[in-house]
């Protein structure tokens, strides 16, 4: 049973399928490739691509995904490609679109850290963000607008928001906000309603691991499996996890490899746990980037596959429908804070400005694709080093 293009639910026949398959492939290749911009950019072109182009989602369904991902341990954006792989095509459809997301940024990712043991440098890719990220900023508001007016159906609601704003801005745990408007808004309607059977979600998530005495690939692999599995709050908080452990506690890295780590995974399209593809190169060479890249992402291929039904479920309880609204609103006021800092960075001078504003016109009044969008930045970008105009 998987979801049809509107969201809805049915079987869909053995010839469709294989059709499927290769669709996902095709579309989560090529977003795996332009998906500048964190997590918050890489929903929002999911959005913009899968929902308001393809239709294969209602902004509904996007928004509970968006809620669910927000939940689980692991990289928010490759969960929500997984996803919607899941629901698109089954469990061969999750494979494919997770898999293909992935591939792009891995393999940038290895090849820098390639250039990186042999040269003892980064290639320089600072003239590539300095023309995608306003492109990106110009996306994810674009996102907010569509999805702020699926999620935010009551007054109730848009307050909800704005105190999840407000205290992610504050520096509140991404969990805390999330738990936080779910428990409101379902009290709220466990409150305005018949008293209800008490419900439900219990997040299971253990803590663990010493790190491995001896470094090799068994040690690698353990390690990002663990980091895969535990790692809340999206790719933004990775860099505090990784320095906790590799460079402070085992001093497996120095500082310096690990920013430049961090700093291929923000200069690379695709998800920024890719930063462990490169740090299991350094670490152990192509079989550690390898194994560093499946250990990270495999628990949420697990995750996902087994969660998969229970969002649909979830819809159907008043009172779990009411949480998962609460998240809803949740998620988007951490994606709201996200984009303000990452406007911060982006939106540095006359000419970022300027992509920035004739993106939002292009996306907003004449709904250009994206893709191209982003793909014109990058050229901008290049365009703009070369000429000395900065």
């Amino acid at each position: 049973m998987v979801a049809s293009a509107q969201g809805g639910s049915h079987a869909q026949t053995p010839a469709s399928q294989p059709a499927a398959v290769k669709e996902l492939a095709r579309v989560f290749l090529w977003l795996g490739c332009i998906a500048f911009g964190g997590p918050a950019g890489h929903i929002a072109l999911m959005e913009h691509e899968l929902v308001r182009r393809r239709g294969w989602l209602t902004r509904e369904r996007f928004l509970d995904l968006l809620g669910a991902v927000n939940l689980l341990p692991g990289p928010n954006s490759t969960e929500m490609a997984l996803y919607i792989g899941l629901l698109r095509a089954g469990v061969a459809g999750l494979l494919v679109a997770g898999i293909c997301f992935i591939l792009p940024a891995a393999v940038l990712a290895a090849l820098f850290a390639w250039a990186y043991v042999r040269y003892g440098m980064l290639p320089q890719a600072a003239a590539l963000l300095y023309g995608t990220k306003p492109v990106i900023i110009a996306v994810v508001v674009q996102a907010l607008w569509s999805l702020g007016r699926a999620a935010v159906k009551t007054r109730f609601l848009a307050a909800i928001g704005a105190v999840g704003v407000a205290a992610a801005a504050f520096g509140v745990n991404p969990l805390v906000v999330l738990f936080g408007a779910g428990a409101t808004v379902a009290a709220g309607r466990a409150l305005a309603a018949k008293p209800l059977r008490a419900a439900f979600l219990a997040l299971v998530s253990a803590t663990g691991g010493a790190g491995a005495a001896a470094l090799g690939l068994w040690p690698v692999f353990l390690y990002f499996l663990k980091v895969g599995a535990l790692l809340f709050g999206s790719g933004y908080l990775l860099v505090a996890f990784l320095r906790e452990d590799l460079v402070a506690r085992w001093h497996w890295l120095s500082e310096s490899q690990l920013l430049d780590a961090i700093a291929v995974s923000q200069v690379t399209p695709g998800p920024l746990s890719t930063a462990a593809t490169f740090i299991g190169y350094l670490l152990a060479g192509p079989w550690g980037a390898l194994l560093a890249t499946i250990g990270i992402f495999l628990p949420g291929f697990v995750i996902v596959g087994v969660s998969g039904r229970l969002i649909p479920k979830l819809r159907q309880s008043r009172l779990a429908g009411a949480f998962l609204d609460g998240v809803n609103v949740g998620a988007l006021a951490l994606m709201a804070v996200v984009s303000g800092q990452l406007g911060r960075t982006a939106l540095v001078d006359f000419t970022t400005i300027a992509l920035a504003v004739v993106s939002a016109v292009l996306l907003l009044r004449y709904r250009v694709n994206s893709a191209w969008l982003v793909l014109g930045g990058a050229l901008a970008g290049l365009a703009v080093s070369a000429s000395g105009w900065r």
